[in-house]
């Protein structure tokens, strides 16, 4: 099989070329070159480049900036799969907290980040902690968007379900 993230990293580096190496842009495409690093398991090489991403937003946007958070979001997930989970948990938290002061209690990002935060804390054993947030994320999902909205589904989906 060729090297299916071969795409992204041509488009980082055309992004770099043309618009330097902090613009948003290539910042984007760092993210997306991470995601399919990500996926091929390549979590080292994935994790620089969102610690990269994460450096330059928060330099150039603020540390509250939603760009900044989601960017912080990945790389919490990313230690989270590396078995950074105390880390990987305190940054949930922070993410989860701002969401939550951008979109409320029910915008779809808040709700993203207490999917996530309920993933590492399900990892970190505590399950009943992880099946109530998760378990809110689901309610108020269906609530909100309907139980056949795609972010419903992805929280009935969760696997950390399978643990209670």
């Amino acid at each position: 099989m060729a090297d299916s993230c071969g795409d992204h990293e041509r488009l980082l580096e055309e992004k770099r070329r043309a618009l330097g190496k902090e613009h948003p842009e290539t910042l984007a495409a760092m993210l997306d070159l991470a995601d399919c690093l990500w996926t091929q398991g390549r979590l080292i090489t994935a994790r620089k480049l969102e610690e990269q991403v994460v450096a330059a937003r928060r330099l150039r946007l603020g540390e509250d900036h939603f760009d900044t958070l989601k960017a912080i979001g990945k790389l919490a997930v990313t230690m989270a799969a590396q078995g950074e989970l105390a880390e990987a948990r305190r940054l949930q938290e922070r993410v989860v907290s701002e969401m939550r002061n951008l979109y409320g209690d029910t915008g779809l990002e808040t709700l993203r980040a207490i999917n996530n935060l309920a993933g590492t804390i399900s990892v970190q054993g505590d399950f009943e902690m992880a099946r109530d947030l998760l378990e809110g994320v689901v309610a108020t999902s269906c609530c909100e968007f309907g139980e056949r909205h795609v972010e419903s589904l992805t929280a009935m989906s969760n696997p950390n379900f399978a643990h209670f």
